[in-house]
């Protein structure tokens, strides 16, 4: 047994990358490990902004020997009349550097059964840089030199150890040792590693915490230490906490201050200014209010870090000017007037211009107030908001940071006159931002920003500017799970295919470059922009079964997100009942049967000749099928549950495609009835039952 380490010496990866690419090279790792045959313990993973790196614990000495059986040629081709083996047999045996004296016969044919010793771990490590370090996969890339490998950033040093012995293999000019490098600043010197084993402390001599979650909790605990001595409460936000650890390699936090003239400032904007744009912990006091101080981390030791303390508040001090002068500058004009810009704004060159967009949003928005029931009120502030709710990207403040674009609306709105409704709706159009980004919480705001969304989607679709492979540079597919998101999250019911269906006559109005695309087959679009909304709701039920994803969402167009989602959810729930199984069968038969034999003809209850057809269809008359989707999901299932027997006693008693033509067309009508009905929850051929 023995330890292997291996690192990956680089360029400063990007932070949002590194704990990504982290998993990945123990992933990888594993695969290679289990695909040589090689045991071990565990994978320990580091990394830092510099370096990639694991550490196999207690890695085997050789791979497992393995037995071969390979099958070769029939008894009556491997030997002759007189049972000598014959060329063919002979052949055989020698391309497997065999004797014929070794074969064993079975079922008709020759084997041999070959024995495979075990490789020394450290011959099969030579090959982890073609089959794990070069084939690593980033979302960003870079090329040096003449080198035609990509990776996250150039490759400076590379370290393979098995316990004290050097693992050689070199990529590019890169020979793999047992030298690695320290802090930048703090360690000149190169950093020589004698044993596996001794890579964390190495480093750590070196001013390098290599493994990321302890560096996590030094900062964690640095920054709580800090904010406790000054009875500030600290506000951790999670991924910012992510993004520090992934910028340094030996923390030490500081705590900074600024004037309280800036406290003036909407707390967003300051919020903003330290989080975001300098990767400052902001801070308040007992009752939420902000505090003029902050909390950073820097990569290096506490010398000399009052002048980094000044440093850092420098920088923020000059931003926070220029949103205090952005913000009072703008205060000095209306709504109107950043409207009146706003024409000169472009949507997409594809599309159209800013208020183009917002036009049909508007439309959307009154389509959908209706559809949803909204109040008198309510759909007089949903219309206000969304003819002006782009305003804000005119602005001065949004012209600096365009982070706050929505936020620095819904602000602005509130100090320009407009209710609070209109301006939290403002506020709320880009949500959610991320896919668990926060939704909408007022019902104009969620409203609002469905219909903007809706809006990007069928018009870049309709131009033909689809996401492909990971390339997505309009944010479509977010836009998409947002949208499912915010349906889920409202409840809202409607039909997605009139939905798209009405959109089209909305967004493919003769203005601007949509002129030119009025002949383009809307059928086409709609079916591509309803697919993509589909793998935006599997995406969402990730974690539950492919069968029961498919069946759900099969019928997508003739119902609705909610709805399908919430089915979803339902199917899972009731995938391990004990009957689950036999009435998933009995409706998939009906669904079967009915596809391949369509019919639009109506039951004859006077053409029934037994007892099953008058059982089934008296089963099948308590609901309609546009009743069913009204019904909670346990009354549905309850009800095709229900169905199960009569449908089994149906097919066992009677030959549906009877010689007589009346009976026949009368016994597919029923059929095509149960379908109909059936089918508003999905289709159940498409799960696994075996």
């Amino acid at each position: 047994m023995a330890d292997y380490l291996l690192e990956i010496g680089l360029e400063e990866i990007p932070a949002h990358l590194v704990t990504s690419a982290e998993d990945q090279l123990v992933s990888r790792s594993e695969d290679f490990l289990k695909k040589h045959l090689l045991h071990y313990d565990r994978v320990q993973a580091f990394s830092t902004p510099r370096r990639l790196a694991i550490l196999v614990r207690n890695l085997a000495d050789f791979s497992d020997s393995t037995d071969e059986e390979h099958r070769g040629p029939s008894l009556k081709v491997a030997k002759d009349s007189d049972g000598a083996w014959t060329k063919a047999a002979q052949g055989f045996a020698r391309g497997q550097k065999m004797s014929p004296d070794d074969f064993t016969e079975r079922d008709g044919y020759v084997y041999l059964t070959k024995h495979i010793d075990g490789v020394a771990a450290s011959e099969i490590l030579k090959s982890i840089a073609t089959e794990v370090v070069e084939q690593m996969k980033f979302s960003t890339y870079m090329r040096w030199a003449d080198y035609k490998l990509e990776y996250v950033r150039p490759i400076r040093w590379l370290v393979s150890l098995l316990d004290t012995a050097v693992v050689p293999f070199t990529v590019l000019d890169v020979q793999a040792g047992r030298v690695t490098r320290g802090h930048r600043f703090l360690n000149t010197g190169e950093v020589i590693i004698a044993q596996a084993d001794d890579y964390e402390k190495d480093l750590a001599d070196a001013f390098v915490i290599a493994n990321a979650q302890t560096r996590k909790e030094t900062i964690r605990k640095q920054i709580h230490e800090l904010a406790d001595q000054h009875g500030w409460h600290l506000h951790i936000d999670q991924d910012l906490l992510e993004e520090v650890n992934n910028i340094v390699e030996y923390p030490t936090a500081f705590a900074g201050s600024f004037s309280e003239k800036y406290l003036s400032l909407p707390d967003i904007v300051l919020i903003t200014s330290m989080r975001d744009n300098q990767r400052f912990f902001y801070l308040t006091d007992e009752q939420g209010q902000l505090l003029p101080h902050f909390i950073s981390v820097r990569n290096g030791n506490g010398d000399h870090l009052d002048n980094v303390i000044s440093g850092n508040e420098k920088v923020l001090i000059a931003r926070l000017e220029d949103a205090k002068f952005f913000f009072q500058e703008d205060q000095k004009h209306s709504i109107d007037f950043f409207m009146a810009k706003a024409n000169h704004l472009i949507f997409h060159a594809k599309i159209g211009i800013v208020v183009q967009h917002m036009a049909r949003v508007s439309k959307i928005a009154a389509l959908l107030a209706d559809k949803m029931g909204f109040s008198e009120s309510e759909t007089q502030d949903l219309q206000r908001a969304s003819q002006i709710y782009k305003f804000d990207l005119t602005t001065a403040m949004v012209g600096e940071f365009s982070e706050l674009q929505g936020t620095m609306a819904g602000i602005y709105a509130g100090l320009f006159g407009e209710n609070a409704v209109v301006s939290q709706a403002l506020s709320e159009q880009y949500l959610p931002s991320s896919s668990e980004g926060s939704l909408p919480q007022s019902r104009v705001g969620a409203l609002l920003a469905l219909s903007d969304k809706l809006d990007s989607l069928f018009s870049f679709f309709a131009c033909g500017l689809i996401p492909s492979g990971s390339n997505d540079p309009y944010g479509l597919r977010r836009a998409a799970l947002g949208l499912v998101r915010i349906i889920a999250d409202q409840k809202w019911r409607f039909s997605l295919k009139e939905l798209l269906t009405d959109l089209s006559g909305l967004v493919l109005a003769k203005q601007g470059a949509f002129a030119e695309i009025q002949d383009q087959n809307l059928t086409r679009i709609n079916g591509q922009l309803n697919a993509f909304i589909v793998d935006r709701i599997r995406q969402l039920s990730n974690g539950s079964r492919y069968d029961l994803l498919d069946a759900a969402t099969s019928k997508i167009e003739q119902g609705d997100v909610e709805l399908i989602l919430r089915r979803i959810s339902f199917l899972a729930s009731h995938a391990d009942d004990t009957n689950f199984k036999a009435v998933v069968e009995a409706l998939a038969r009906v669904q079967s049967l009915a596809e391949k034999n369509p019919s639009q003809e109506k039951v004859d209850p006077d053409l029934f000749v037994n007892d099953s057809e008058k059982a089934l269809y008296s089963a099948s008359q308590a609901y309609f099928a546009d009743q069913i989707s009204q019904l909670d999901d346990q009354a549905v299932y309850n009800y095709f549950a229900s169905l199960k027997d009569p449908i089994n006693d149906y097919f066992d008693s009677n030959m549906i495609l009877d010689k007589d033509p009346q009976i026949k067309k009368n016994r597919l009508a029923q059929i095509h009835l149960l379908n109909e009905q059936i089918s508003t929850f999905g289709d159940f051929r498409k799960i696994v039952t075996k």
